[in-house]
């Protein structure tokens, strides 16, 4: 079993590198071991034995509270940090804190959002997600990354709600329609204020995502995105309206929705992902 981090570790490493939590990257540091080996439980991460061990992404890793947690699960674990100070700090909390499995991590300093290519291609995305960056992140990744499979992070409540809405809800938008381009997306529990140093002045909840096939269409993921977009641009719009300039027209607009099956007067909080990209092969190219 690793040493994992508790409070008093938290704050006595983070003194120790002059590294206090910043809002300028969104750090809250997790300081309870039992948190972080439910966020690997549910996650699914598996190594050793037979099978080679899950390919790990861990974003925003901090002091390494969740990064110890997966190397005890036997992942291979590549962690990428924006933070100078913990990127170059990481390493050695896990040398002293888990030698035995110190080989199995990469640090990776850099915004990571800007990060296209990682070896071995990634087959999950394991978290905690600074709130401000959680949607561009996972989607990034989604995209650059065919190779995850899974996706298991802890974000905002309001994040997570809006990840996992399905149509039809108050809270279904673009980042529900977006995600469900690629993955089938379910809350997976809440995480209580107190695990976190500093404590946040929010709730935060674990998202699970599996990855499934996009919608089957010719047209463009990006095109199909567009038309998300300029859907939820004006939510109370009819999509008659809202699509009217990526159409080219309201009339223009109308015409693709009636070809595709839908009332011009339908908003766009009503449509499933696969409606949107039949909407986008109606468009005029």
């Amino acid at each position: 079993m690793a040493d994992l981090l508790g409070p008093t570790d938290v704050r006595t490493l983070a003194e120790s590198l002059g590294a206090s939590p910043t809002k300028r990257w969104g750090q809250n540091f997790v300081v309870d071991a039992g948190t972080v080996r439910r966020i690997v439980r549910i996650a699914g991460v598996q190594g050793g034995g037979a099978q080679p061990p899950d390919a790990v992404v861990e974003v925003g890793p901090g002091l390494g509270s969740l990064t110890l947690a997966l190397l005890e699960a036997g992942a291979a674990v590549t962690a990428i940090e924006i933070d100078p100070r913990l990127a170059a700090a990481l390493p050695q909390t896990v040398a002293a804190r888990a030698p035995g499995d110190a080989a199995r991590l990469t640090v990776l300093q850099a915004d990571a959002l800007t990060v296209t290519s990682l070896d071995p291609p990634p087959t999950l995305l394991v978290a905690n997600l600074p709130y401000n960056v959680s949607v561009p992140v996972i989607l990034h990744f989604l995209e650059t990354f065919p190779s995850l499979q899974r996706v298991l992070v802890m974000v905002q409540a309001e994040v997570a709600d809006r990840l996992a809405a399905p149509p039809g809800s108050r809270t279904y938008g673009i980042p529900s329609a977006k995600a469900a381009w690629y993955c089938s997306v379910r809350v997976a529990g809440d995480v209580g204020r107190a695990v976190f140093w500093p404590v946040p002045r929010v709730d935060s909840r674990l998202v699970l995502m599996e990855r499934r096939d996009p919608p089957a269409t010719e047209v463009p993921r990006s095109r199909v995105f567009e038309v998300v977009d300029a859907a939820f641009a004006q939510r109370r719009k009819a999509l008659r309206g809202a699509l009217a300039t990526v159409a080219g027209s309201p009339a223009a607009a109308e015409a693709a929705l009636r070809a595709a099956g839908f009332d011009p007067l339908t908003r766009g909080e009503q449509l499933r992902i696969e409606d949107f990209a039949a909407i986008a092969a109606h468009l005029p190219r």
